[in-house]
């Protein structure tokens, strides 16, 4: 009998709503009453989300800015409050959110270190036991007995992101931090991932890094203005999401499945055909090369123009698909345009 996953995260249709007003003043206003006039618009920066995250799985959140990803990884982390529905956490969290959240700016690094483990439920002597490790791990050298203040962006996601992988989490969310380290440190995350993926520890991440999302992710969710448009595997999510950055998404086709074009029957028929007149071959056979000249490729659009072939040489002139930094290199396309597009 298979055993049954259980749940590390269930969020159950969470929103969050927020008052805007127009001037500071409107809020004391109505706060106190001072006119019958609503003073304040209503702003949803979540709308009735749903998510279950297993355990032992690593989960991405996908979307445009303002989408509210950061809204629900703060409600699931407990720093703010849904307006309505509930979330439930199985396990110890930690997060590394927004950088300076947790931490303060007066202290130096180990004061900092000593104050995130006690909020996170561990003694002195347990902090004290951990802080080889996590001081070998952020290699901000010297620099830890300096206030935080003066940290840059780039040394202060180091000591927060060495705090958060060392207190033994069950869950590890991180929210987009990750980008302002260096390359290096970026490998030295992603390599503790891998580690915590085969503990059978939970991951939550939000990044838009679509190739990290691709790789270390077992399901991704994506969020729309404050709505999930669909989960399902990273490619299946990031083709979608990709529509929807360019406008192309129109809500009509399923999310939840792979969809290797947008083109329909008849375009793909008529292109096949095309084809066919131009190299005088049998019509179904110009079909079935157009469909498998790239299976995974996604293709979205207005449908004006179609590029037909695409290819890069080198600087001595040799197709290739991979060019060295700082060399001379020539792209080469085919492109049908089936309207009249201005330069």
């Amino acid at each position: 009998m298979q055993e049954k996953k259980k749940l590390a995260i269930e969020v159950d249709n969470v929103q969050k709503i927020y008052k805007l007003y127009d001037k500071p003043s409107d809020r004391m206003k109505e706060a106190f009453g001072f006119g019958k006039k609503t003073k304040h618009k209503l702003h949803y920066a979540l709308k009735g989300v749903d998510m279950k995250i297993y355990q032992g799985e690593t989960v991405g959140i996908i979307g445009t800015n303002g989408s509210g990803k950061s809204t629900i990884l703060k409600i699931i982390t407990g720093v703010l409050n849904p307006t309505s529905g509930r979330v439930l956490v199985n396990g110890r969290i930690s997060a590394l959110l927004e950088l300076g959240a947790g931490f303060n700016m007066e202290y130096n690094g180990i004061e900092n270190v000593y104050l995130n483990g006690t909020m996170m439920g561990f003694s002195e002597k347990e902090i004290e036991a951990k802080l080889p490790e996590i001081l070998s791990f952020a290699d901000i050298g010297d620099y830890v007995y300096q206030p935080v203040k003066t940290y840059s962006s780039g040394m202060f996601v180091r000591l927060a992101f060495a705090v958060a992988i060392n207190i033994e989490p069950e869950i590890l969310i991180v929210d987009e931090a990750l980008s302002v380290g260096d390359v290096f440190f970026q490998a030295k995350c992603y390599h503790k991932f891998e580690e915590f993926k085969k503990m059978g520890k939970t991951i939550v991440f939000v990044s838009h890094d679509l190739s990290s999302i691709s790789k270390y992710c077992d399901r991704v969710y994506l969020l729309n203005q404050g709505n999930i448009l669909g989960e399902g595997s990273p490619k299946a999510m990031i083709d979608t999401y990709k529509r929807v950055l360019v406008g192309q998404y129109d809500g009509q086709e399923s999310v939840g499945e792979e969809t290797a074009s947008l083109l329909d029957d008849e375009d793909l028929q008529r292109a096949a055909a095309q084809k066919a007149d131009e190299k005088g071959t049998d019509a179904s056979q110009a079909s079935m090369e157009a469909k498998g000249q790239n299976p995974n490729a996604l293709e979205y659009g207005t449908k004006q123009a179609q590029i037909e072939e695409f290819y890069i040489t080198d600087d001595r002139g040799v197709p290739t698909n991979a060019i060295l930094k700082g060399s001379m290199f020539t792209i080469h396309m085919r492109v049908r345009f089936m309207d009249h597009i201005p330069a």
